[in-house]
């Protein structure tokens, strides 16, 4: 019976891996890409993981798998953000089927920079640096 539970974990990882790698090839722009990638292979990767650590079944072994699955569960979605949010600011076309781009009213492509939406009006005044390009 365990040995059906472990095959099903193994095969419906591999199926999100799978899901994960034709979101990469087929999804259009690189923030859907990064939404793909990230929550189907960190699904996939976790439920391989835990067959994994229910095969060998050793202490040391499902320690180092569940070290495993917490850095991936921990690491994955921040490395998307990051990579999706460069993909932004350095102008990555957004699909032209996007209702809603949040960023676009408070970015400056221009001068990078960013506002949160919750500015005062003695806070919203830019003051240049020396560094700024003129």
């Amino acid at each position: 019976m365990i040995e059906m539970f472990k095959a099903s974990l193994i095969l419906t990882g591999a199926l999100f891996m799978f899901l994960a790698a034709l979101g990469l090839v087929r999804l259009p722009d690189l923030l859907t890409r990064m939404h793909a990638t990230t929550k189907a292979a960190t699904l996939g990767a976790s439920l391989i993981m835990l067959a994994v650590a229910l095969h060998f079944g050793e202490v040391a072994v499902v320690a180092r798998a569940l070290g495993v699955i917490l850095f991936i569960m921990m690491t994955a979605p921040v490395a998307a953000h990051v990579i999706g949010r460069a993909g932004y600011f350095v102008g990555a076309k957004l699909w032209h089927g996007t209702i809603k781009d949040e960023l676009r009213p408070n970015y400056d492509p221009l001068t990078h920079e960013l506002k949160s939406g919750l500015e005062t009006d003695a806070n919203a005044v830019h003051h240049p640096r020396e560094s700024d390009p003129k």
